[in-house]
């Protein structure tokens, strides 16, 4: 867990499968921070976290893609919260370990770790917030964590907390919901039968709790499962939890849209 952020506005992340291909998402969370008294700002100048090169091994690509990344939040100080468990896991826990044995840049990648949060656990670790006041969503929904947000960021409670939390919303438990959608970055596109087989797995379960809608706090797995359903003829739409309260924040709130595949 980072360091208590210090006053200031919040800087949004926009990471890059949300911007490119759900910007929704990215619209979503702003909404939700400024509806709870947040001052947002996106820095200019962000570009990909180099979350596919590290995956992938190409560590030098990694850290150039990072060293910009660092060098534009430097000018943005306090807390930097991503709508991604992936892309915060990177900024948190891989930019230290990509310059572990870098005496200049070692440094520099810790100060930013200290101070990155994902979307729901800045909202409950860090604001508080177990119940975002006036939101409301009636129906059965189900939630998939991300394997990055829970296995590598640690964050595992407080989208569940957002949800159990909602008023007229019911969270039905998923049989195995720590079991990968498929998605896991380079690793679809490097395997794309053995990811399709895994979403397939995913795509029964989420279908075996009769939920109205899925949920997720992840756009990489957020976009490989809308593929998987409208693969398999799922009628189940798909979204981000940011999506989700902030849909919920309308005054006549209705399921959020079934994501585009």
């Amino acid at each position: 867990m980072p360091s208590a952020p210090q006053p200031g506005p919040v800087r949004l992340f926009p990471v890059c499968l949300a911007a490119t291909f759900r910007p929704g998402i990215v619209a979503a969370a702003r909404r939700v921070l400024e509806h709870l008294g947040q001052t947002v700002d996106i820095p200019a100048g962000l570009t990909c976290c180099g979350q596919p090169a590290f995956n992938v091994g190409q560590w030098n690509e990694a850290r150039r893609m990072a060293r910009r990344t660092i060098q534009v939040l430097e000018q943005h100080p306090g807390p930097v919260v991503l709508p991604s468990g992936s892309c915060a896991a990177m900024l948190r826990v891989h930019y230290p370990e990509l310059f572990a044995d870098d005496p200049e840049w070692g440094p520099r990648a810790r100060a930013l770790a200290e101070r990155v949060y994902e979307f729901s656990e800045y909202l409950v670790e860090v604001l508080g917030v177990t119940r975002v006041p006036g939101a409301r969503w009636g129906g059965r929904l189900t939630y998939h964590p991300s394997c990055h947000m829970v296995r590598e960021l640690g964050v595992a409670r407080p989208p569940k907390v957002l949800l159990d939390n909602l008023p007229g919303a019911v969270r039905e438990p998923l049989p195995d919901e720590d079991v990968c959608c498929g998605f896991g970055g380079a690793f679809s596109a490097q395997y794309p039968e053995l990811a399709a087989g895994i979403g397939e797995h995913k795509v029964a379960a989420l279908r075996s709790t009769a939920a109205d809608v899925a949920v997720t706090a992840d756009p990489g797995c957020l976009l490989h499962l809308a593929g998987m359903l409208h693969r398999t003829g799922t009628d189940m739409p798909i979204v981000h939890l940011a999506e989700l309260l902030a849909a919920a924040l309308e005054p006549d709130p209705a399921s959020p849209e079934a994501s585009s595949p």
